[in-house]
Parts: C-alpha cells; sequence; structure tokens
C-alpha cells in the first residue's frame, strides 16, 4: 500500500491521542507518593483527579467550536503542547494547590484533541469509522504504557519525574504534527463564537432522537468504562485473589484487547449496519463484566478481559452512528458536544462504582455494571427490530 498524506494525518492524530493520554495516566500510579509528599488524604487527591477528568469532558465541546473557527490543525496543536506544559507545571508543583490547578487545567487541554482530530479524520477519511478506530488506538496505547512507565520511574526516581513523562512524550509529538500537517480552512471562520454557544440550537440536535438514544448507549459505554479503568486491579485483588504484580499485568492486558480489536471493529461498523457493530460491543461488554465474577480460574479471567477488552472499545462503533446523524458544517461543534455530554455523565463511573462496592460488594458492583450494558443491549435490539428510529 503506497503511503499518502492522509496516512500521515491519522498517524499523528492517534500519536497526539497517544500523548494527551499518556499525560493524564502517568498520574494514577504515583499517587501514594504524591499523597505522602502534600501529606493529603487519598480523599484529597481524589478531588483533583477528579476534576481532570471532569475539565476533559467538558472541553469536548468548546473544541469542537474552536475548530470550526480557527481551524483543527491549531486546536490539536494547542492540545498536545499544552498537555507537554501542564505535564510539566504538575511535576515542579511546590505546593498542593498549584498541583490541583495544574492538574485541572491539564485534562482541559488535553480535551481539546479528541473531537477536534475526529472532525479532521472525517474531512480526509471516506471510512470515517476504520480512521477513528485507529485514532483511539492512541489511548488504550497509553493505558498499557503510562502505567507501566510511571511506575517504573516513580520507584526509582519519585514522582515527579514520573509525572514529567507526560511532557517528554508530548514535545517531539508536537513538533512532528506541526511540520507534517498542514493547515485546514475552518469551517466557520468569521462566525462569532458566542453564537455557536447558544442555548436553542444545543438543545435541539441533543433533543434528536438518533442522537439521543447513541448518546445514552454511548454514555453507558463508556460509563463502565470509567468504573473498570478506575477498579479492575483493585478487584482482581479483593474479589479473585490476585496479587498486585498479577493484577497489573492483566490490566494491561485490557488495554493490549482494546488496541488490538479497535480496527476491526472500527471496519465492522464501516462494512456492515452501524448497529452491528454497537450491539457487538453491548454484548461482549456485558458478558466479559459477568465472567470476571461467575467464570472460575485463570481461564475465566483471560476469557472476561478479552471480552471486555472488545466491547469497551465501543467507541469506534458508536460515534461513527453520531457522525452520520450530523451534516458537515455541525460535525465539529455537534460532535463535541454530544461527547461533553456523554464523557460527563461517564465520570461519575469511578466514584459509583467505588460506592457500589463498599456497600454491596464486588461481585454485585460488576454484574450491576454488566446489567446496565444488558438494559442498553435490549433496548438497541428493539429499537432495531421494530424500527423506532431511534
Amino acid at each position: 500500500m503506497r503511503w499518502h498524506y492522509k496516512h500521515t494525518v491519522l498517524s499523528l492524530c492517534t500519536l497526539a491521542f497517544f500523548a494527551t493520554m499518556v499525560g493524564r495516566l502517568a498520574i494514577s500510579p504515583v499517587v501514594p507518593q504524591i499523597t505522602d509528599a502534600f501529606e493529603i488524604s487519598n480523599t484529597v487527591i481524589g478531588i483533583a483527579l477528579t476534576g481532570m477528568w471532569m475539565a476533559y469532558a467538558l472541553s469536548q465541546f468548546p473544541s469542537g467550536i474552536l475548530g470550526d473557527r480557527y481551524g483543527e490543525r491549531q486546536v490539536i496543536l494547542i492540545a498536545v503542547g499544552g498537555t507537554g506544559v501542564m505535564s510539566l507545571l504538575v511535576a515542579i508543583s511546590p505546593v498542593y494547590l498549584v498541583f490541583v490547578l495544574s492538574v485541572i487545567v491539564l485534562g482541559a487541554v488535553a480535551g481539546l484533541h479528541y473531537s477536534t482530530a475526529t472532525t479532521l479524520l472525517s474531512r480526509t477519511y471516506d471510512n470515517i469509522g476504520t480512521a477513528i478506530g485507529i485514532h483511539t488506538i492512541g489511548a488504550p496505547a497509553g493505558g498499557l504504557i503510562a502505567p507501566a512507565v510511571a511506575a517504573w520511574i516513580g520507584t526509582r526516581y519519585g514522582w515527579r519525574p514520573a509525572v514529567a513523562i507526560g511532557a517528554v512524550i508530548a514535545i517531539p509529538v508536537f513538533a512532528s504534527f506541526a511540520i507534517l500537517v498542514r493547515d485546514v480552512e475552518p469551517q466557520r471562520p468569521d462566525q462569532p463564537m458566542r453564537e455557536r454557544m447558544q442555548i436553542g440550537p444545543v438543545v435541539e440536535l441533543l433533543s434528536r432522537p438518533t442522537i439521543a438514544f447513541t448518546a445514552v448507549i454511548a454514555g453507558a459505554g463508556a460509563f463502565v468504562w470509567q468504573g473498570v479503568a478506575s477498579f479492575l486491579p483493585t478487584f482482581l485483588i479483593a474479589h479473585r485473589g490476585l496479587s498486585a504484580t498479577t493484577a497489573g499485568i492483566v490490566f494491561s492486558s485490557y488495554f493490549v484487547v482494546q488496541a488490538a480489536v479497535k480496527p476491526a471493529l472500527g471496519a465492522l461498523s464501516d462494512n456492515y449496519e452501524r448497529d452491528l457493530g454497537v450491539g457487538v460491543s453491548l454484548f461482549t461488554s456485558a458478558l466479559g463484566m459477568s465472567l470476571f465474577v461467575v467464570a472460575p480460574g485463570l481461564v475465566g479471567i483471560v476469557a472476561a478481559i478479552v471480552m471486555i477488552g472488545t466491547g469497551l472499545g465501543m467507541a469506534v462503533t458508536v460515534e461513527p452512528r453520531f457522525v452520520d446523524e450530523l451534516s458537515e458544517s455541525e460535525q465539529g461543534v455537534g460532535f463535541g458536544l454530544v461527547r461533553t455530554v456523554y464523557l460527563v455523565v461517564s465520570s461519575l463511573g469511578s466514584v459509583v462504582t467505588g460506592f457500589l462496592a463498599d456497600t454491596v460488594g464486588w461481585t454485585w458492583a460488576f454484574l450491576i455494571l454488566a446489567g446496565l450494558l444488558a438494559v442498553v443491549l435490549v433496548a438497541l435490539i428493539v429499537n432495531y427490530v421494530l424500527e423506532l428510529g431511534y
């Protein structure tokens, strides 16, 4: 296959997503060292991390507006460059207040990337599902590499150099993107941004039946993803009796599976009915969550990892469903808006999963998450069979 400019754009968008993910995920492995350094509790640092993920979700909407006004290339450069700068500021924070503010801004600038990059890819590729599938490999790749590298550096050199790997990764990606990706013509360069923020068009877009239903599907999947990303190692230790090292290996394997299957899921979404890919994602996710609880032994854990690793990559099957319902002029701000809505909801996945584990135990916590996915799957099937139009 000959290398074309569109492949350069896709490759660098994927690397940019990887860089923004590394910046966010490098913090979690060294949380104990950070709490000791600032003499704070886990609850207090949890507030900072919640702020980071919430800021990431909230910046999805304005990222689309900024992309339409100034061009996607400029916004992606701000996202990657800002991730590098804020990772460095997090690493050198002298007091906890500076740390908190830096972490929140880190989430906000990192969140500018995804919606804008998706719009850029939609303007570059015809088979957007395949492109999204490859692009989203950046997230699980970051999830695989950042925790392991940050933990290793933190053990040997302390938490500050560990967190700084976000800057080490982001700087060369920023330079490559700036040099190799061309400027694109903004879709709405002359429209004042305040006009795009008016509540009427926002309500109209979100009230479209297909958009609203797709947001429910995406929100449920991302909610479960957030719970798994936050608590899978703890679940494996507490419920399945694995050692911390083995649980970490299993957790990394989850990201490996996601990276491996996302292009195939994207191709499935492009080549067959969109809802077939969505249904496969929901079914395998629900099955995997259930297997973690009921399937015995190592074989059960491996099967569960394959299932949830496959299913929880569902963004590549669900998000093309959004794009299909948006006109070209709506894709920048519209896609960013729906991303903000469903990611704000999904950011509660961590606290809800933790609350369920504390109140009803790990078994029911994971089964309830599986049940949520199963309910959405049934709704998807009913919508398709009865041709309800959602």
